[in-house]
């Protein structure tokens, strides 16, 4: 980020906070001048980390705000957006309170914001492959697997390592998310990708490296296995209904259409003749099975070229200036 200007100082920081004390001073020791406000958000934490800050932190930036019981890293993190857009930021950044995350990186988040290229910039710890080894098995197993969901059921295919909770956010664009309706724990930055592609929010990746020490993760794995599969399922459907059906028409649309017609038909009609083949003890005739292959075939061939489509239809153009533009005529 040579010869790159210092942001102003409406830049927030947001710091969920869970079971962080041992490592939440240091963290925000380490946020540098350019940062003007940072909330640490107590999501009813049973260690106190509020009253841990309160009484170790001597930063007039850092505000303490609370949850009378526990909601959620998601639901830590939109109380503070909350805050900083009612305060006045421009943008908003999200940084863990468990020490993962490097403070120096800031910049390189908000960069691409402020320069009008980006509405939400967020990490990716797979960028540069000789750091990866640094990241535990599983966790890399478990990103690997949740990243492709993820960009079928957020549609932007250009970006990976979708829990990554290191992000940035233009704060016209968080003002307009339905934040009752984000996911409010562990399927927060999923589901929030899903709600930036139906605003059509450009988003951007950050290379970053995560540190990791003596921090456990709270997350179950078999959440991870059978909920957030679904989850993503659920907003996949949700999405292509939306931007293919009801929001606009378009040739993905009726690719899509054509493909679960023909995969449909194929299956059905060839299943169905199968079926009444192997009742009598007859072979299926070879026009019967044509036929359904041929649909089959056909059907995975409109579905390759709607895919193509979506992955072609990313947002590719920040959309926080159109917002700012409209505002100010309003």
């Amino acid at each position: 980020m040579a010869g790159t200007p210092p942001p102003p100082a409406n830049i927030a920081v947001v710091v969920p906070c869970y079971r962080v004390t041992r490592h939440v001073l240091p963290l925000l020791a380490a946020i540098g001048p350019e940062v003007g406000r940072i909330y640490c958000v107590d999501d009813a934490c049973p260690d106190g980390s509020g009253d841990h800050i309160e009484a170790g932190n001597r930063d007039p930036r850092v505000v303490v705000l609370r949850h009378d019981h526990n909601q959620g890293v998601g639901a830590a993190t939109l109380t503070g957006y909350r805050r900083a857009i009612a305060d006045g930021a421009r943008v908003i950044v999200k940084i863990d309170g468990d020490g993962q995350m490097d403070p120096a990186l800031l910049l390189a988040f908000v960069a691409p914001i402020l320069a009008g290229e980006a509405d939400y910039s967020k990490g990716n710890r797979f960028w540069d492959l000789d750091r990866v080894r640094e990241m535990p098995l599983a966790r890399r197993i478990g990103n690997l697997g949740l990243s492709f969901l993820a960009k079928a059921s957020t549609g932007y295919w250009d970006i990976f390592d979708p829990t990554n909770g290191y992000t940035a956010i233009h704060a016209d664009l968080a003002a307009r998310l339905p934040m009752d309706r984000i996911g409010q724990r562990y399927f927060f930055e999923s589901d929030l990708l899903f709600h930036l592609n139906l605003q059509r929010a450009r988003v951007v990746d950050v290379p970053m490296a995560a540190r990791y020490g003596d921090q456990t993760s709270h997350l179950s794995p078999a959440r991870a296995l059978f909920e957030f599969p679904l989850r993503h399922l659920g907003n996949a459907l949700r999405r292509i209904f939306y931007n293919y059906f009801f929001r606009d028409m378009s040739v993905g649309s009726i690719e899509l259409l054509a493909a679960i017609g023909l995969l449909g038909f194929g299956a059905v009609f060839g299943g169905l003749h199968w079926w009444n083949s192997a009742q009598e003890g007859v072979a299926t005739p070879v026009g019967t099975i044509m036929i359904s292959t041929v649909a089959v075939i056909s059907g995975l061939q409109f579905l390759l070229a709607f895919v193509s489509y979506d992955v072609a239809s990313v947002p590719r153009r920040a959309v926080h200036r159109a917002l700012a533009s409209r505002a100010r005529r309003a």
